[in-house]
């Protein structure tokens, strides 16, 4: 059984900056890949990062160049920094990893807004 949580959401103002932490328990995760999933208001969720076992990562489009998703495998967490946010930034952020199945953290809010 695997346990996801998130942490570090908050209210930013547009330009600004947050990072986020996903702490993982129940299960070492070394050799899975992990992601960062946001949804906004009235919209699907989206995947915003991806990164690895091996440290590889991939980002949406919209995120690119703004967001940096890292790991820390000694202790089971992922990050997603966040630079330069704007207010389509403003979702609940969800950590996910898959395994024999889906596994969701609760998630953090982020809300950008002068």
């Amino acid at each position: 059984q695997v346990q996801l949580v998130e942490s570090g959401g908050g209210l930013v103002q547009p330009g600004g900056s947050l990072r986020l932490s996903c702490a993982a328990s129940g299960s070492i995760l070394i050799m899975n890949t992990m992601d960062w999933y946001r949804q906004a208001p009235g919209k699907e969720r989206e995947l915003v990062a991806s990164i690895t076992s091996g440290g590889y990562s991939n980002y949406a489009d919209s995120v690119k160049g703004r967001f940096t998703i890292s790991r820390d495998n000694a202790k089971n967490m992922v990050y997603l920094e966040m630079n330069s946010l704007n207010s389509e930034d403003t979702a609940v952020y969800y950590c996910h990893v898959l395994r024999t199945r889906n596994y969701w953290g609760k998630g953090t809010l982020v809300t950008v807004s002068s």
